[in-house]
C-alpha cells in the first residue's frame, strides 16, 4: 500500500488514509487500495470492527485530489464498491467507525457518512463544498445526510456548501461524540470496546435489520419481514445465539466466535 495503511489489533482493523501532505485527498490509486483493504476486512471472519481515520493532525480527508485529476485529464474510475471502496459497500454488515481527526470535506465527508459511527475531534469540520467548484456530491453524501439529519438541516448544509464544525455536527445528529483532539484515539477505542462486548453475529444482524428495515414502507411491515432477512436467518442458526444464553445461565462471560 502506497497511500494508505491497514493494521490489525485483534479483531479490529484500522485503515488510515495516508497522504497528510495533501490533507489525505484521494487519488485514483488510493481508491483501489482502499477497495482492497475494505475487501480484506469484509472477507476476514476474525475481523469484527473497522476504524477509518486520516494521517496527521489537519485532515481526515479533504475529498478528491482535484490537482491530480486536472493533470490526468481523465474521468475517475472508481472501484467496484464506489468512491473510496466504501460508499457503495452495501453488503457488509460489520460496523465501521470514522475517527475524524480534522477536515472531512466532499468525498471525505461522504466516507465518514458511510460509516456507522462518527467520533470527531473538536478540531474537525465537515462539508460538501462541491458546488463551489461547479460539482455535485454524488458519492452518497446528498442522500445520506438527508436521511441522517432530516431534510431542512441537510438542505441548509448542502445548498450553502458551508463548513460545519464538529460540535454543530453533534447537534445536527450525524456525529456521535466530540472529544479533544488528543483524546480521539482513546474515545474511538472506547466505542470499539463497547461494540466488542456483544456477539459479532448479533451486532452484524442488528445493523442489517436497521438498514433493511429503513427500506420498508412502515415499521409494521419491517417487523413482519425481519425474520426473513438473510442476516436474521444466519443469526438464529449461529453459535453466538446459543453461547449467549448459555453463558448467562452459567454465570460466565460469553466466548463469541462470530459464527
Amino acid at each position: 500500500m502506497q497511500f494508505i495503511t491497514a493494521t490489525r489489533d485483534g479483531p479490529v482493523t484500522t485503515i488510515t488514509l495516508n497522504r497528510p501532505e495533501v490533507m489525505n485527498a484521494i487519488n485514483i490509486a488510493m481508491h483501489h487500495e482502499l477497495q482492497d483493504a475494505f475487501d480484506a476486512f469484509a472477507g476476514d471472519d476474525s475481523q469484527f470492527v473497522c476504524v477509518v481515520t486520516g494521517a496527521g493532525e489537519r485532515a481526515f480527508c479533504a475529498g478528491s485530489d482535484l490537482k491530480a485529476a486536472a493533470v490526468s485529464g481523465l474521468p475517475p474510475e472508481y472501484p467496484r464498491s464506489g468512491y473510496a471502496g466504501l460508499i457503495e459497500r452495501f453488503d457488509c454488515p460489520k460496523p465501521f467507525i470514522a475517527a475524524v481527526n480534522g477536515v472531512a470535506l466532499g468525498g471525505g465527508f461522504e466516507v465518514a457518512l458511510a460509516c456507522d459511527i462518527i467520533v470527531a475531534s473538536d478540531t474537525a469540520s465537515f462539508g460538501l463544498p462541491e458546488p463551489l467548484v461547479g460539482a455535485v456530491a454524488l458519492g452518497g453524501g446528498l442522500h445520506r445526510l438527508a436521511r441522517q439529519v432530516g431534510l431542512k438541516q441537510a438542505m441548509g448544509a448542502i445548498l450553502t456548501a458551508r463548513r460545519i464544525p464538529a460540535d454543530e455536527g453533534l447537534r445536527m445528529g450525524f456525529v456521535n461524540e466530540v472529544v479533544p483532539a488528543a483524546g480521539l484515539a482513546a474515545a474511538t477505542r472506547r466505542w470499539v470496546d463497547q461494540i466488542l462486548r456483544g456477539s459479532p453475529m448479533a451486532v452484524r444482524t442488528s445493523k442489517a435489520v436497521v438498514q433493511r428495515g429503513l427500506e420498508e414502507p412502515s415499521v409494521e411491515i419491517a417487523m413482519r419481514h425481519q425474520q426473513d432477512y438473510p442476516e436474521f436467518v444466519a443469526w438464529r442458526a449461529s453459535d453466538d445465539a446459543i453461547e449467549g444464553p448459555r453463558a448467562f445461565a452459567e454465570k460466565r462471560s460469553p466466548v463469541w466466535t462470530g459464527q
